[in-house]
Protein backbone atom coordinates (compact mmCIF):
# COMPACT_ATOMS: atom_id res chain seq x y z
CA UNK A 1 0.00 0.00 0.00
CA UNK A 2 1.38 3.49 -0.62
CA UNK A 3 1.52 5.57 2.32
CA UNK A 4 1.71 9.83 1.76
CA UNK A 5 3.81 11.33 3.98
CA UNK A 6 1.27 13.86 5.18
CA UNK A 7 -0.95 11.38 6.18
CA UNK A 8 1.44 9.60 8.68
CA UNK A 9 2.53 12.48 9.89
CA UNK A 10 -1.22 13.62 11.09
CA UNK A 11 -1.10 9.86 12.58
CA UNK A 12 1.74 10.92 14.35
CA UNK A 13 0.71 14.68 15.41
CA UNK A 14 -2.56 12.30 16.99
CA UNK A 15 -1.00 10.18 18.75
CA UNK A 16 1.12 12.68 20.24
CA UNK A 17 -2.02 14.34 21.32
CA UNK A 18 -3.72 11.43 23.32
CA UNK A 19 -0.02 10.43 24.84
CA UNK A 20 1.71 13.76 25.01
CA UNK A 21 -1.14 16.19 26.06
CA UNK A 22 -3.43 13.35 27.40
CA UNK A 23 -6.83 14.10 25.03
CA UNK A 24 -9.07 11.58 24.37
CA UNK A 25 -8.69 9.71 21.12
CA UNK A 26 -12.22 9.59 19.66
CA UNK A 27 -12.14 13.42 19.91
CA UNK A 28 -8.84 13.95 18.70
CA UNK A 29 -9.59 11.55 15.55
CA UNK A 30 -13.13 13.37 15.38
CA UNK A 31 -11.77 16.61 14.93
CA UNK A 32 -8.98 15.88 12.66
CA UNK A 33 -11.66 14.13 10.15
CA UNK A 34 -13.80 16.98 10.78
CA UNK A 35 -10.70 19.33 9.60
CA UNK A 36 -9.74 17.11 6.87
CA UNK A 37 -12.94 17.31 4.50
CA UNK A 38 -10.81 17.06 1.28
CA UNK A 39 -9.98 13.26 2.48
CA UNK A 40 -11.11 10.72 0.82
CA UNK A 41 -12.75 7.18 2.13
CA UNK A 42 -9.49 5.24 2.09
CA UNK A 43 -6.87 7.73 3.95
CA UNK A 44 -10.07 8.58 6.64
CA UNK A 45 -10.33 4.73 7.41
CA UNK A 46 -6.32 4.33 7.10
CA UNK A 47 -6.24 7.04 9.45
CA UNK A 48 -8.46 6.54 11.94
CA UNK A 49 -8.11 2.76 12.12
CA UNK A 50 -3.90 3.47 12.74
CA UNK A 51 -4.54 5.42 15.63
CA UNK A 52 -6.63 3.38 17.01
CA UNK A 53 -4.45 0.29 16.48
CA UNK A 54 -1.60 2.08 18.10
CA UNK A 55 -3.42 2.75 20.94
CA UNK A 56 -4.75 -0.07 21.46
CA UNK A 57 -1.49 -1.73 21.05
CA UNK A 58 0.98 0.87 22.80
CA UNK A 59 2.69 -1.52 25.07
CA UNK A 60 3.38 -4.45 22.33
CA UNK A 61 4.79 -2.20 19.80
CA UNK A 62 6.95 -0.04 22.23
CA UNK A 63 8.77 -2.95 22.71
CA UNK A 64 8.80 -3.79 18.97
CA UNK A 65 10.61 -0.63 18.27
CA UNK A 66 13.12 -2.24 20.68
CA UNK A 67 12.73 0.62 23.63
CA UNK A 68 13.00 -0.73 26.99
CA UNK A 69 9.94 -1.60 28.82
CA UNK A 70 10.03 0.38 32.06
CA UNK A 71 9.46 3.63 30.03
CA UNK A 72 6.48 2.06 28.12
CA UNK A 73 4.22 5.15 29.70
CA UNK A 74 6.94 7.59 30.32
CA UNK A 75 4.14 9.97 28.52
CA UNK A 76 5.95 13.41 29.25
CA UNK A 77 9.43 12.24 28.42
CA UNK A 78 7.95 10.56 25.28
CA UNK A 79 9.62 12.20 21.86
CA UNK A 80 7.93 12.46 18.58
CA UNK A 81 11.06 9.98 17.30
CA UNK A 82 9.82 7.57 19.71
CA UNK A 83 6.53 7.72 18.43
CA UNK A 84 7.26 7.25 14.93
CA UNK A 85 9.63 3.84 15.94
CA UNK A 86 6.52 2.44 17.35
CA UNK A 87 4.27 3.55 14.60
CA UNK A 88 6.81 1.72 12.39
CA UNK A 89 7.01 -1.43 14.16
CA UNK A 90 3.13 -1.23 13.86
CA UNK A 91 3.23 -0.51 10.63
CA UNK A 92 5.89 -3.76 9.35
CA UNK A 93 3.87 -6.02 11.64
CA UNK A 94 0.13 -4.85 10.04
CA UNK A 95 1.59 -4.29 6.69
CA UNK A 96 4.53 -6.28 5.79
CA UNK A 97 6.24 -2.82 4.34
CA UNK A 98 9.14 -0.40 5.02
CA UNK A 99 7.50 2.90 5.15
CA UNK A 100 10.87 4.27 3.67
CA UNK A 101 10.32 7.52 5.44
CA UNK A 102 13.75 9.43 6.67
CA UNK A 103 11.99 9.80 10.52
CA UNK A 104 13.04 5.82 10.26
CA UNK A 105 15.77 5.79 9.09
CA UNK A 106 18.16 3.88 11.87
CA UNK A 107 15.13 1.45 12.79
CA UNK A 108 15.40 -2.07 11.46
CA UNK A 109 12.70 -4.48 9.51
CA UNK A 110 14.27 -7.08 10.79
CA UNK A 111 14.67 -6.30 14.18
CA UNK A 112 11.36 -5.43 14.16
CA UNK A 113 9.88 -9.14 13.29
CA UNK A 114 12.64 -10.57 15.27
CA UNK A 115 11.44 -8.98 18.63
CA UNK A 116 7.98 -10.33 17.58
CA UNK A 117 9.17 -13.78 18.15
CA UNK A 118 10.83 -13.56 21.31
CA UNK A 119 9.05 -14.21 24.29
CA UNK A 120 7.10 -11.35 26.60
CA UNK A 121 4.76 -11.22 29.76
CA UNK A 122 1.28 -11.54 29.34
CA UNK A 123 0.70 -8.16 30.04
CA UNK A 124 3.41 -6.89 27.59
CA UNK A 125 1.79 -8.68 24.55
CA UNK A 126 -1.79 -8.15 25.64
CA UNK A 127 -0.72 -4.80 25.89
CA UNK A 128 -2.09 -3.99 28.76
CA UNK A 129 -0.42 -1.99 32.17
CA UNK A 130 0.96 -4.64 34.72
CA UNK A 131 -1.78 -3.59 37.73
CA UNK A 132 -4.85 -4.47 35.34
CA UNK A 133 -3.19 -8.19 34.38
CA UNK A 134 -2.76 -8.62 38.04
CA UNK A 135 -6.21 -7.42 38.83
CA UNK A 136 -7.83 -9.08 36.16
CA UNK A 137 -6.27 -12.36 37.06
CA UNK A 138 -7.19 -12.01 40.62
CA UNK A 139 -10.80 -10.71 39.99
CA UNK A 140 -12.22 -12.65 37.25
CA UNK A 141 -9.31 -15.95 37.21
CA UNK A 142 -9.59 -18.12 34.10
CA UNK A 143 -11.99 -16.22 32.46
CA UNK A 144 -9.56 -13.13 32.32
CA UNK A 145 -7.06 -14.69 29.24
CA UNK A 146 -10.02 -14.80 26.88
CA UNK A 147 -11.78 -11.41 28.00
CA UNK A 148 -7.80 -9.61 27.95
CA UNK A 149 -8.03 -10.96 24.03
CA UNK A 150 -11.98 -9.79 23.11
CA UNK A 151 -10.78 -6.46 24.63
CA UNK A 152 -8.45 -5.68 22.58
CA UNK A 153 -10.65 -6.29 19.18
CA UNK A 154 -12.25 -4.09 17.39
CA UNK A 155 -16.37 -3.31 18.71
CA UNK A 156 -18.86 -3.58 15.13
CA UNK A 157 -21.04 -0.32 15.07
CA UNK A 158 -24.67 -0.84 16.54
CA UNK A 159 -27.57 1.67 16.09
CA UNK A 160 -30.90 2.17 18.29
CA UNK A 161 -33.91 2.65 16.61
CA UNK A 162 -35.60 5.61 17.48
CA UNK A 163 -39.07 4.20 17.38
CA UNK A 164 -40.96 7.39 18.08
CA UNK A 165 -39.40 8.35 14.86
CA UNK A 166 -39.45 4.88 12.73
CA UNK A 167 -39.47 1.43 12.76
CA UNK A 168 -36.50 -0.89 12.04
CA UNK A 169 -37.63 -1.66 8.52
CA UNK A 170 -37.80 1.68 7.91
CA UNK A 171 -34.34 2.52 9.06
CA UNK A 172 -32.60 -0.45 7.30
CA UNK A 173 -34.73 0.32 4.09
CA UNK A 174 -33.05 3.92 4.10
CA UNK A 175 -29.48 2.25 5.32
CA UNK A 176 -30.30 -0.18 2.28
CA UNK A 177 -30.67 3.51 -0.31
CA UNK A 178 -27.76 5.13 1.29
CA UNK A 179 -25.83 1.38 0.35
CA UNK A 180 -25.12 0.97 3.70
CA UNK A 181 -24.61 -2.61 4.69
CA UNK A 182 -26.82 -3.46 8.14
CA UNK A 183 -28.81 -6.39 9.42
CA UNK A 184 -31.00 -6.19 12.56
CA UNK A 185 -30.17 -8.58 15.52
CA UNK A 186 -32.69 -10.82 16.41
CA UNK A 187 -32.04 -10.58 20.42
CA UNK A 188 -32.65 -6.78 20.47
CA UNK A 189 -36.20 -5.09 18.81
CA UNK A 190 -34.60 -2.18 18.10
CA UNK A 191 -30.84 -2.70 17.76
CA UNK A 192 -29.42 -2.81 13.91
CA UNK A 193 -25.67 -4.46 13.14
CA UNK A 194 -23.73 -1.85 10.57
CA UNK A 195 -21.89 -4.60 8.46
CA UNK A 196 -18.66 -2.33 8.26
CA UNK A 197 -17.67 1.08 10.49
CA UNK A 198 -19.70 3.81 8.49
CA UNK A 199 -19.51 7.94 9.25
CA UNK A 200 -23.25 7.62 10.35
CA UNK A 201 -23.46 11.12 11.72
CA UNK A 202 -22.92 12.41 8.40
CA UNK A 203 -26.51 10.61 7.13
CA UNK A 204 -30.00 11.40 6.98
CA UNK A 205 -31.29 9.06 8.90
CA UNK A 206 -29.34 10.06 12.18
CA UNK A 207 -29.83 13.93 11.33
CA UNK A 208 -33.69 13.78 11.06
CA UNK A 209 -33.28 11.42 14.80
CA UNK A 210 -34.31 8.22 13.13
CA UNK A 211 -31.20 6.12 15.19
CA UNK A 212 -28.72 6.77 17.68
CA UNK A 213 -25.52 4.96 17.57
CA UNK A 214 -25.53 2.60 21.16
CA UNK A 215 -23.58 -0.66 22.02
CA UNK A 216 -25.86 -3.53 21.37
CA UNK A 217 -24.81 -4.51 25.13
CA UNK A 218 -25.85 -0.92 26.26
CA UNK A 219 -28.96 -1.28 24.42
CA UNK A 220 -29.68 -4.06 26.98
CA UNK A 221 -30.04 -1.92 30.19
CA UNK A 222 -32.83 0.55 29.92
CA UNK A 223 -35.48 -2.38 28.94
CA UNK A 224 -34.40 -3.90 32.15
CA UNK A 225 -36.10 -1.15 34.35
CA UNK A 226 -39.47 -1.86 33.29
CA UNK A 227 -40.91 1.66 32.93
CA UNK A 228 -44.17 2.10 31.47
CA UNK A 229 -45.96 5.22 29.81
CA UNK A 230 -47.03 7.98 32.19
CA UNK A 231 -44.12 6.65 35.02
CA UNK A 232 -42.19 9.63 36.92
CA UNK A 233 -38.20 8.09 35.73
CA UNK A 234 -34.75 9.67 37.11
CA UNK A 235 -31.79 8.87 35.02
CA UNK A 236 -29.60 9.61 37.99
CA UNK A 237 -25.97 9.63 35.65
CA UNK A 238 -27.26 10.65 32.41
CA UNK A 239 -24.29 11.55 31.02
CA UNK A 240 -24.30 12.43 27.38
CA UNK A 241 -27.71 10.69 26.96
CA UNK A 242 -27.89 7.53 25.33
CA UNK A 243 -29.72 5.25 27.65
CA UNK A 244 -31.90 8.22 28.51
CA UNK A 245 -33.47 8.67 25.23
CA UNK A 246 -34.24 4.82 25.29
CA UNK A 247 -35.68 5.42 28.30
CA UNK A 248 -38.06 7.92 26.81
CA UNK A 249 -38.30 5.89 23.43
CA UNK A 250 -39.75 2.63 25.97
CA UNK A 251 -41.79 5.37 27.71
CA UNK A 252 -43.34 6.52 24.84
CA UNK A 253 -42.38 10.23 25.38
CA UNK A 254 -44.98 9.72 27.92
CA UNK A 255 -44.55 10.30 31.73
CA UNK A 256 -41.94 12.39 33.26
CA UNK A 257 -38.38 11.97 33.05
CA UNK A 258 -35.52 13.62 35.34
CA UNK A 259 -31.71 13.27 33.48
CA UNK A 260 -29.27 14.13 36.44
CA UNK A 261 -25.47 14.63 36.27
CA UNK A 262 -22.90 16.70 37.72
CA UNK A 263 -21.66 18.13 34.14
CA UNK A 264 -23.43 20.74 32.78
CA UNK A 265 -21.96 20.64 29.06
CA UNK A 266 -23.30 16.42 28.88
CA UNK A 267 -26.50 17.46 29.90
CA UNK A 268 -26.20 20.79 27.21
CA UNK A 269 -25.57 17.69 24.76
CA UNK A 270 -28.27 15.68 25.89
CA UNK A 271 -30.87 18.46 25.35
CA UNK A 272 -29.68 18.88 21.84
CA UNK A 273 -29.60 14.89 21.19
CA UNK A 274 -33.39 15.53 22.95
CA UNK A 275 -34.25 17.71 20.28
CA UNK A 276 -33.52 15.79 17.25
CA UNK A 277 -34.55 12.26 18.68
CA UNK A 278 -38.36 14.09 18.95
CA UNK A 279 -38.39 13.45 22.65
CA UNK A 280 -39.89 16.46 25.08
CA UNK A 281 -40.71 14.20 28.54
CA UNK A 282 -37.05 14.87 29.70
CA UNK A 283 -35.99 17.61 31.63
CA UNK A 284 -32.49 18.40 32.80
CA UNK A 285 -30.92 19.22 36.44
CA UNK A 286 -27.80 19.43 37.28
CA UNK A 287 -27.05 17.66 40.40
CA UNK A 288 -25.73 19.94 42.68
CA UNK A 289 -25.54 18.05 46.22
CA UNK A 290 -27.84 16.54 48.72
CA UNK A 291 -30.82 18.97 48.08
CA UNK A 292 -31.10 17.58 44.59
CA UNK A 293 -31.80 14.25 45.87
CA UNK A 294 -33.91 15.37 49.20
CA UNK A 295 -36.96 17.03 46.93
CA UNK A 296 -37.38 14.00 45.12
CA UNK A 297 -36.77 11.31 47.91
CA UNK A 298 -39.59 8.73 47.96
CA UNK A 299 -41.44 10.13 44.66
CA UNK A 300 -39.80 7.89 41.77
CA UNK A 301 -41.50 5.09 40.09
CA UNK A 302 -37.99 4.03 38.50
CA UNK A 303 -34.51 4.83 39.23
CA UNK A 304 -31.46 4.46 36.51
CA UNK A 305 -27.71 4.27 37.87
CA UNK A 306 -25.28 3.96 35.39
CA UNK A 307 -22.58 4.85 37.76
CA UNK A 308 -19.11 6.00 36.61
CA UNK A 309 -16.56 3.29 36.68
CA UNK A 310 -13.56 1.52 35.41
CA UNK A 311 -14.69 1.23 31.31
CA UNK A 312 -12.76 -1.87 31.35
CA UNK A 313 -16.38 -3.33 29.73
CA UNK A 314 -16.05 -0.87 26.42
CA UNK A 315 -12.19 -0.59 26.53
CA UNK A 316 -12.76 -1.92 22.68
CA UNK A 317 -14.10 1.47 22.33
CA UNK A 318 -12.28 3.43 24.15
CA UNK A 319 -8.46 1.73 24.31
CA UNK A 320 -6.62 5.26 25.70
CA UNK A 321 -8.61 4.63 29.18
CA UNK A 322 -6.09 1.29 29.94
CA UNK A 323 -3.78 3.90 29.75
CA UNK A 324 -4.92 6.58 31.69
CA UNK A 325 -6.81 4.56 34.53
CA UNK A 326 -4.77 3.87 37.97
CA UNK A 327 -5.28 1.43 40.49
CA UNK A 328 -6.22 4.62 42.91
CA UNK A 329 -8.61 5.98 40.52
CA UNK A 330 -10.76 2.46 40.46
CA UNK A 331 -10.64 2.51 44.41
CA UNK A 332 -11.85 6.54 44.46
CA UNK A 333 -14.54 4.97 41.55
CA UNK A 334 -15.25 2.50 44.05
CA UNK A 335 -15.88 4.32 46.78
CA UNK A 336 -18.42 7.01 44.31
CA UNK A 337 -20.41 3.97 43.24
CA UNK A 338 -21.28 3.44 47.07
CA UNK A 339 -22.27 6.76 47.76
CA UNK A 340 -24.35 7.59 44.86
CA UNK A 341 -26.02 3.36 45.71
CA UNK A 342 -26.66 4.64 49.20
CA UNK A 343 -27.56 8.24 48.01
CA UNK A 344 -30.04 8.03 45.33
CA UNK A 345 -32.14 4.71 46.07
CA UNK A 346 -33.76 6.82 48.37
CA UNK A 347 -35.55 8.64 45.30
CA UNK A 348 -37.57 5.44 44.83
CA UNK A 349 -41.28 5.22 46.33
CA UNK A 350 -41.99 1.86 48.33
CA UNK A 351 -42.99 -0.53 44.94
CA UNK A 352 -40.37 0.94 42.61
CA UNK A 353 -37.76 -0.38 41.02
CA UNK A 354 -33.83 0.57 40.36
CA UNK A 355 -31.02 -0.64 37.91
CA UNK A 356 -27.59 0.00 38.69
CA UNK A 357 -25.42 -0.91 36.06
CA UNK A 358 -21.64 -0.50 34.90
CA UNK A 359 -19.12 -0.97 31.99
CA UNK A 360 -17.43 -3.19 34.06
CA UNK A 361 -16.33 -6.69 34.19
CA UNK A 362 -14.79 -5.88 37.48
CA UNK A 363 -17.13 -8.09 40.36
CA UNK A 364 -15.81 -5.69 42.65
CA UNK A 365 -18.02 -3.00 40.34
CA UNK A 366 -20.37 -4.78 40.41
CA UNK A 367 -21.90 -7.41 42.35
CA UNK A 368 -19.83 -7.22 45.17
CA UNK A 369 -21.21 -3.38 45.35
CA UNK A 370 -24.92 -4.99 44.93
CA UNK A 371 -24.54 -7.53 47.42
CA UNK A 372 -22.95 -4.95 50.28
CA UNK A 373 -26.18 -2.34 49.73
CA UNK A 374 -28.57 -5.33 50.10
CA UNK A 375 -26.22 -6.48 53.04
CA UNK A 376 -26.72 -3.03 54.43
CA UNK A 377 -30.56 -2.57 53.10
CA UNK A 378 -32.18 -6.28 53.40
CA UNK A 379 -35.54 -4.90 55.37
CA UNK A 380 -36.03 -2.11 52.44
CA UNK A 381 -34.77 -4.02 49.16
CA UNK A 382 -34.41 -7.27 47.27
CA UNK A 383 -32.97 -8.39 43.80
CA UNK A 384 -34.77 -9.39 41.34
CA UNK A 385 -32.53 -9.56 38.01
CA UNK A 386 -28.33 -10.05 37.23
CA UNK A 387 -27.67 -8.97 33.55
CA UNK A 388 -23.33 -9.93 33.03
CA UNK A 389 -22.95 -9.38 29.41
CA UNK A 390 -19.36 -9.81 28.19
CA UNK A 391 -17.50 -8.30 25.11
CA UNK A 392 -17.79 -9.86 22.15
CA UNK A 393 -20.69 -12.27 23.32
CA UNK A 394 -23.87 -12.50 20.71
CA UNK A 395 -24.53 -10.23 19.20
CA UNK A 396 -21.22 -9.05 19.60
CA UNK A 397 -21.64 -6.14 22.04
CA UNK A 398 -19.57 -4.50 25.34
CA UNK A 399 -19.05 -5.55 28.32
CA UNK A 400 -22.03 -4.66 31.24
CA UNK A 401 -23.38 -5.67 34.15
CA UNK A 402 -27.02 -4.82 35.63
CA UNK A 403 -29.16 -5.53 38.53
CA UNK A 404 -32.17 -4.35 38.97
CA UNK A 405 -33.37 -4.02 42.72
CA UNK A 406 -37.00 -3.60 44.06
CA UNK A 407 -37.89 -1.47 47.42
CA UNK A 408 -40.18 -3.25 49.55
CA UNK A 409 -43.80 -2.13 50.34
Amino acid sequence: MRLHFHLVAQIIAALREIFVDQRHADRVIERVLRERKKWGARDRKLFAESVYDVVRWWRWYWRLAGFHDERWSDWAALTDRQIWAVWTAYWVVQDGEWPGFDEVKGLSQEAILERAKEPAPDAVRASIPDWLEEKGQRELGQAWPKLRSALNQQAPVFLRVNTLRATRDQVLEGLAEAEIEASAVRSLPDAVKLGKRTPIFRTELYRSGWVEVQDAGSQRIAPLLEVEPGMRVVDGCAGGGGKTLHLAALMGNKGRLLALDVHQWKLDELRKRARRAGVDCVETRLAEGSKTFKRLAGSVDRLLLDVPCSGLGVLRRNPDAKWKLQPEELERLQQLQREILQQQARLVKPGGKMVYATCSLFPSENEEQVRAFLAENAAQWELEEELHLLPGQPPGGDGFYAARLRRLE
